[in-house]
């Protein structure tokens, strides 16, 4: 039975992650400052002598602060972990951390978080150290190895989120250009929308909404079925067959996977996992969408482009469906048998 523990609190590029910080003591309200082109969900742990605590979800979009923690904090220790969303597919990796505390899915709060209960999953957290600002506060800031500031975090929040609606507004370095501007110009004409909401605080809600929707153009997965699945994608450009996963796609939600370029073939495969990520079996038969076409996976993240010998190589050898792309867009909705 294929297991999804792996994915289940990825979402900061772990390798490229970094967090300013000094020394200072932690006694007041903590921030955390989101300077990557993620929207991302934060968990905090609260590590107080014998006991430790974790709670979240708490969402920041690129260029925003959120307070995660309110008055006077006597920790010992402060502890993070963060995810994107779910729309951003196998771009960010797993994070890592000394620490392995428990999380939930949904919006949480964990008394005792390091023995796991049924709905809870064990996930790393890496301690932080906030900085103490002029007000008294602390602040921690999530940052990439671009190093965006607040203005480049948050033009390549939209990039991204552009290119994953399918516009094309690649590369996603953060700086503005001919290239950017009609991209987003396109958008917002295709979606009814005056071009002051790029400024307003709803504007990544709006784009990912979008994102979530069917698309006439490219390939749409859409979750009819009340339980999470997880979908990869293959593509044949006539020289290199690659397959990508794993994407997660909520009830009710639709997902753009990110298929760049014009391949000549486009796969599918997508599998409903239950509250604790493992394949889903409706009457002793694995509920899963898939085909003939034979790919490799693995349970991580992946991006494969060598598909020969899967076994061998410690991989699954997992079947795609063909996705007829000749009228320019498909929309695969997965439904309950």
């Amino acid at each position: 039975m294929r297991r999804y523990g792996a994915r289940t609190a990825v979402a900061l590029p772990a390798a490229t992650i970094s967090f300013f910080f000094s020394s200072a003591p932690a006694f007041a309200d903590l921030k955390l400052c989101n300077r990557m082109s993620y929207v991302v969900e934060a968990a905090i742990g609260i590590d107080d002598k014998a006991a430790t605590a974790t709670r979240g979800w708490f969402r920041i979009d690129p260029a925003a602060c959120r307070i995660v923690a309110q008055g006077t904090l006597t920790a010992d220790r402060i502890l993070l972990n963060a995810r994107a969303l779910g729309v951003y597919g196998s771009s960010p990796v797993p994070q890592s951390g000394n620490d392995t505390l428990c999380i939930a899915p949904d919006n949480f709060v964990i008394a005792a978080a390091r023995q796991c209960r049924h709905g809870q999953t064990p996930a790393p957290f890496t301690q932080i150290h906030p900085t103490q600002t002029d007000d008294g506060n602390l602040v921690a800031y999530l940052a990439e190895d671009s190093e965006y500031d607040d203005e480049q975090a948050r033009l390549a929040g939209i990039q991204r989120l552009l290119v994953i609606a399918g516009y094309d507004a690649a590369p996603i370095d953060g700086v503005d250009g001919p290239k950017t501007q009609a991209a987003l110009a396109a958008f917002l004409k295709n979606r009814g929308l005056t071009a002051d909401i790029v400024q307003s605080p709803k504007f990544f809600a709006t784009m990912i909404e979008a994102v979530q929707s069917p698309s006439s153009t490219g390939l749409t997965w859409c979750n009819d079925t009340p339980h999470k699945i997880m979908a990869a994608v293959g593509t044949d450009d006539g020289k290199t067959v690659t397959s990508r996963g794993w994407y997660r796609i909520d009830p009710g939600k639709c997902l753009h996977p990110d298929v760049t370029g014009q391949p000549k073939q486009v796969f599918s495969f997508a599998e409903a996992v239950d509250g604790e990520n493992r394949a889903l079996r409706i009457k002793d038969r694995p509920l899963n969408w898939g085909g003939a076409t034979q790919l490799c996976t693995r349970e991580s993240k992946f991006e494969i482009s060598d598909q020969s010998e899967c076994g061998n190589r410690g991989l699954t050898v997992t079947g795609f469906a063909a996705v007829d792309m000749s009228g320019g867009g498909k929309t695969l909705r997965f439904a309950m048998p």
